[in-house]
Parts: structure tokens; C-alpha cells; sequence
């Protein structure tokens, strides 16, 4: 890349050469005159320039003080800018504490801006809202992209193994199984399920499937029994009889059950279930074993693989969505932001909240970093190289300086026109 000067170092040369030039114009001038004899107008012309090369070397010197020793000789305050660099940066530092981080200052000009009420203006933009979205949909993909996959895979292992290691299975199981019986859920439970085995039981499917297996066990346990009853009767409807019976036996005992809420039958089922919830919070066998049987889960070889699989799927969902330009996750980002915007213009209550809390939040913010960006600003202040800070100062606020040298050389000659005026008068 080819070399650009820094148009503010040619600038402040011209001016430099510009003020230099009156001076010597000025020196020039007040020989000239001393040669004429200095009388008459050549008189008006020394005055003239001799109160100019005053003025113009007055503020030369005033100029370079500034920044350096004026022709390197160290005369006593001279160099101020280098010289009081420390004094400098903590003035700096010191006002910027004071004028932009002090709590007060900084709420009051929050409280005039209203921050809720302008979050909300510009939630309220579907076209300002849509275009960032779509900026942090492509952000999101390309950070997606940028992910490596097997450690994310491994980290996303580690991280459920770990969870999962510190969950205690057993006072879960103990909460869960203790919500189920608030208000007879559990008794609820039970009703159902006795339906369902009465429902089930009362199939002939099921009945004919128990009759075979009682002819079975018939036959293979008392087959001469089995020979004599053929000889009177089937063996097949007597099963059949006994499973029809069996069933109704069962049913019948279901019903009452059903029907009655102090039946032994729930009694005993309500007593075991309590019981066992007691045995999960305090049972440390039983709390064991459930850890066993957890741990056991977690290092199942397919179990790992699974839950290793999981970045590898979540990713590949987020990436083909915020790939699609119709993308779900954007469109219900954009709804979201927009539902919010509608909120807080209606919602004045909303609005004071939210402002009460980013005043607070702000007020915080403020105090802690008060004394850490004052320390900041400071030692950065004092770290900076001498002859760098004087050159930036100089090509910042130089040019402007040199019309100082500039103002002073013509107004000096002016005042020495003046003087030599009423010299001149007063004789």
C-alpha cells in the first residue's frame, strides 16, 4: 500500500512556513528601515515592524513552550505538555469521573431520555427490527460454522454426564411420585389402571388364551386326571368354564375395589405407595440403588453415543433454519421484539418499570466502574511515549497555534503603530 501523508502534518507546515515568513517579512522590514534613517514614514515602518518581530517572536516562543524547549535549551517551564503529563492524566481522569460517571449526572440525562420509551419506538419499526434480525440470523449461522464439532460433542457429553451425576435420582422420584398422591391423584391413577385390567381381562382373546394355559398345565401335571375326565366330559369347555369364571371372579374383585375407597385392596396400595416415597427420601439402600442404576445408564456405551449425538443434531436443525430465508427462529424473533414494542407503548407501568431498572442498573454500573476507568485513563495517559503524545497534540491543535503566531505578529505591529503614534503626538 502506497505511502499517504497525513494531510494535517502538511497543513500545519504551510501555516508554520506562513508565520515564519511574516517574521522574517517583519525582521526584514525593521533593516530596512534602520537603514533609511527611521525617520519619517520609514519611522511609522520601524515601529511597525519592530513591534511585529516582537509579537511574532513573543508567541513563536509561547507556541513551542508548549511542547518542547525552544531550540533545545531547558529554560524553566518550557515543554509544559511533556513535562506535566502525569498532572495531565489524572486531571483527565478526574474529569471524566466526574462529568460522565458520577451516578447523579448519569441518571439525570437517562431520566431525560426515557430509555423504555425509546426502546419501544424502535421495537415498533417492523423494517428496522426485520434488518436486524436478519443481521443476527447470518451472525448466528456463520458462529455455527465456526464451531468444532467433536469438541462440542464432547463437551455436550461431559456437560449432561456431569448434570446428570449431580442430579439425586431418588428425591426426584420421591417429589414426583409425592405430587401424584396430593388431592387422591394417585387413587385416580390406580382406578385407571384397574379399567384397564378389567377391560382387558373381560376379551375373549384373554379368556381363551387362560384357558389354554390351564389346559395345559392340566395335561402336563395330571394327565391320567385329564384321561378320566374325557371320558365323561371335554377337558376344553371345562377350561373354558374356569376362565369365564376366573374372569367374572376378577372383574367382580376389580368392581369392589372401584367402588370402595376404604377397600383393602387401595388401602394396602395407598400404604406401599407412602411408604415407598419414604424409602426414596431416607432409605440410603434404596437412594443407592437408584444412583446405581443411573451411573449404570450413563456409561452404557449407547447411552454416550446418544447423548453425544445431540450437538451434532441441535446444530444441523439451527443451521437448515437459519439458512431458510423464510427462517422460523427469525420470524418468531421479529414477532417477539414487535409484541414487546406493542407492549411497553401501551404499558405505562411497564415502561416505569423497565426504566426503573436500567436506572438502577446504570447507577451500579457507574460506581463500579468509576474508580476502575479513572485508574484506566490515567496510567494510560502517563504510559504514552513523550514524542508521540507531543506530535498528536501538535497535528490535532497545531495549525490552530500558529494563527496565535500569525495574530500575534500583526497585532504587535499594530500596537507598535499605536505607541509610535502617541510618541509622536505626546513630542
Amino acid at each position: 500500500m502506497p505511502y499517504r501523508p497525513d494531510p494535517r502534518r502538511q497543513s500545519l507546515r504551510r501555516m508554520q512556513w506562513f508565520a515564519i515568513g511574516l517574521l522574517l517579512a517583519s525582521l526584514c522590514g525593521l533593516l530596512l528601515s534602520h537603514g533609511m534613517g527611521g525617520q519619517g514614514a520609514w519611522g511609522w515602518l520601524r515601529a511597525f515592524c519592530e513591534a511585529s518581530a516582537v509579537g511574532a517572536l513573543a508567541d513563536w516562543f509561547a507556541v513551542v513552550a508548549l511542547f518542547r524547549h525552544p531550540l533545545g535549551i531547558p529554560l524553566p517551564h518550557t515543554a509544559i505538555i511533556p513535562q506535566s503529563k502525569d498532572r495531565i492524566a489524572d486531571s483527565l481522569a478526574d474529569f471524566v469521573r466526574d462529568h460522565f460517571l458520577d451516578p447523579a449526572t448519569l441518571l439525570a440525562k437517562l431520566a431525560v431520555l426515557d430509555p423504555a420509551q425509546r426502546l419501544g419506538e424502535w421495537l415498533r419499526d417492523p423494517a428496522r427490527v426485520g434488518f436486524w434480525v436478519k443481521e443476527a440470523q447470518g451472525m448466528a449461522l456463520g458462529l455455527l460454522n465456526v464451531f468444532d464439532d467433536a469438541r462440542m460433542q464432547r463437551a455436550t457429553l461431559e456437560l449432561v454426564v456431569a448434570q446428570a451425576r449431580r442430579w439425586d435420582a431418588a428425591a426426584t422420584a420421591g417429589e414426583v411420585l409425592g405430587l401424584l398422591t396430593q388431592d387422591g391423584r394417585h387413587n385416580e391413577l390406580l382406578d385407571a389402571g384397574l379399567v384397564k385390567v378389567g377391560e382387558y381381562l373381560a376379551q375373549d382373546e384373554v379368556k381363551a388364551a387362560v384357558s389354554q394355559l390351564l389346559q395345559k398345565h392340566v395335561r402336563k401335571e395330571w394327565p391320567k386326571v385329564v384321561g378320566m375326565v374325557d371320558a365323561v366330559a371335554s377337558t376344553s369347555k371345562l377350561a373354558d368354564s374356569m376362565a369365564e369364571k376366573l374372569s367374572a371372579s376378577a372383574l367382580d374383585e376389580l368392581r369392589e375395589v372401584l367402588a370402595q375407597p376404604a377397600h383393602p385392596a387401595r388401602l394396602r396400595y395407598q400404604a406401599w405407595l407412602a411408604a415407598y416415597i419414604t424409602r426414596l427420601r431416607d432409605d440410603p439402600a434404596l437412594r443407592q440403588a437408584c444412583d446405581d442404576l443411573k451411573e449404570r445408564a450413563l456409561t452404557d456405551p449407547a447411552v454416550r453415543q446418544f447423548v453425544a449425538s445431540l450437538w451434532t443434531d441441535i446444530k444441523q436443525l439451527l443451521q437448515d433454519d437459519l439458512a431458510d430465508p423464510q427462517s422460523t427462529i427469525a420470524r418468531n424473533m421479529e414477532a417477539a421484539l414487535g409484541a414487546v414494542g406493542e407492549r411497553l407503548a401501551s404499558d405505562t407501568s411497564l415502561r416505569e418499570a423497565l426504566n426503573e431498572h436500567v436506572m438502577a442498573a446504570a447507577g451500579q454500573l457507574a460506581l463500579s466502574l468509576r474508580a476502575g476507568v479513572t485508574t484506566h485513563i490515567s496510567q494510560t495517559i502517563k504510559g504514552w511515549d513523550d514524542r508521540q503524545l507531543v506530535q498528536e497534540l501538535e497535528l490535532s491543535v497545531g495549525r490552530d497555534l500558529q494563527f496565535i503566531r500569525i495574530s500575534g505578529t500583526l497585532v504587535g505591529g499594530l500596537a507598535g503603530l499605536a505607541i509610535h503614534a502617541v510618541v509622536t503626538w505626546v513630542g
